[in-house]
């Protein structure tokens, strides 16, 4: 779906409100540039939206380097650049510790501020940043404005580098967003980043979701907890994986499923996007087999009956066989991209094609062509 980039005042009310800027990823080993494609988990998590058939708006700023289309328009600040982020696949080793990759912010876009929001309402926030660009003010706002606000834990406790840009972690309450907790919803957080929390206390205030790589995710909140189940894959690129599962996730509630199923459904997501470099292009027939059995999920649980807000966090009857039915489904297409596609000759006209003009006075929204450029990739 496209949606057409206006003044904020006039964007349509949709299910999801996503928050987080748009960002140039160029991933790099053994000192060679392997790959660049578009990144930040604005990009990741609206893609599995699309896929999914969900409507949302997306609030990410840009520079005029930006060179994807995208679906959903950014704003273009001609004063800035685009944030870039560098991955490094070969310095992931720090004395006992090890890490799928280094990652380091060699440029930032401007920050997100609450006047850049939508005036209207959205059953769903999603506070998604990559590189500082989510303020406590955004988030305040964010929940202001949206029934429940789904927020990952890396726009609040990534600082950089003052030198080279090395992203780092800071403990969650050390930071100016730890006063809103008890307002949001949800909170993301992978294994590696948990740890700059106090679980126990965060799960007083808020559901908080652990994901913990091939063996899946768990589920924090006040009365309990539950693991949900990984899907198999074949990792090649594990950037926007934790993104793929967040979209997956807000997606499955979006359309009825309790909880735990819908965690389920984050999962899959991110197994699909582990199995791809860079933003994963989802195969249309798994899909829509996927939306087919999420659909006859939903009904299965609309005798489940919840009589308060804890309810739905507990497994509804046959979760188990929902994972089942979608792990055969994942098995049937396996979702891979022909080696034809990562250089297409398509790829540099569209990209030609978004090129904007320059407006020295204020910031402007860039065209807003459907997404399908496919990363270019270097041996």
């Amino acid at each position: 779906m496209v949606t057409t980039a206006v003044h904020k005042s006039q964007h349509q009310q949709s299910p999801v409100l996503i928050v987080g800027n748009y960002c140039h990823d160029v991933l790099i080993q053994n000192n060679a540039v392997k790959a660049v494609s578009l990144g930040g988990a604005a990009s990741f998590i609206s893609n599995v939206f699309n896929r999914m058939s969900i409507s949302c708006n997306v609030v990410s700023k840009v520079g005029e380097d930006f060179k994807y289309p995208v679906s959903y328009t950014p704003i273009v600040i001609p004063t800035s650049k685009t944030t870039v982020f560098h991955a490094y696949f070969d310095l992931g080793f720090h004395g006992k510790r090890h890490q799928d990759r280094i990652l380091k912010r060699v440029c930032a876009c401007d920050p997100i501020r609450p006047s850049d929001l939508p005036d209207t309402r959205s059953n769903y926030g999603m506070a998604v940043g990559v590189g500082g660009e989510i303020l406590p003010e955004t988030l305040e706002r964010m929940i202001e404005i949206c029934d429940v606000v789904f927020v990952d834990i890396q726009a609040l406790i990534r600082v950089f580098d003052s030198v080279d840009g090395t992203v780092k972690l800071v403990k969650l309450e050390e930071t100016g967003f730890y006063p809103l907790l008890p307002r949001i919803g949800v909170l993301k957080a992978s294994s590696e980043e948990a740890v700059f929390m106090d679980v126990e206390e965060v799960r007083r205030w808020c559901c908080v979701v652990v994901t913990n790589g091939k063996h899946g995710c768990k589920l924090y909140w006040k009365d309990g907890e539950l693991g949900i189940s990984p899907f198999l894959a074949n990792q090649e690129d594990p950037t926007g994986a934790g993104d793929s599962f967040f979209g997956g996730l807000v997606a499955g509630l979006v359309q009825g499923l309790a909880v735990p199923d819908a965690a389920l459904l984050g999962n899959l997501f991110g197994s699909l996007s582990v199995e791809q470099i860079g933003l994963p292009k989802f195969d249309t027939r798994l899909l829509q087999r996927v939306n087919d059995e999420v659909q006859k999920r939903k009904m299965q649980c609309l005798l489940y009956e919840r009589s308060d807000d804890e309810l739905k966090f507990l497994r509804p009857e046959g979760h188990e066989q929902f994972h089942t039915v979608l792990a055969a489904e994942k098995l049937v297409t396996p979702c891979s991209i022909e080696e034809h596609q990562w250089n297409s000759p398509s790829s540099t006209k569209e990209t030609e094609q978004i090129a904007v003009p320059h407006f020295p006075k204020q910031p402007k929204l860039l065209a807003n062509p459907m997404y399908e450029e496919p990363i270019q990739r270097f041996e």
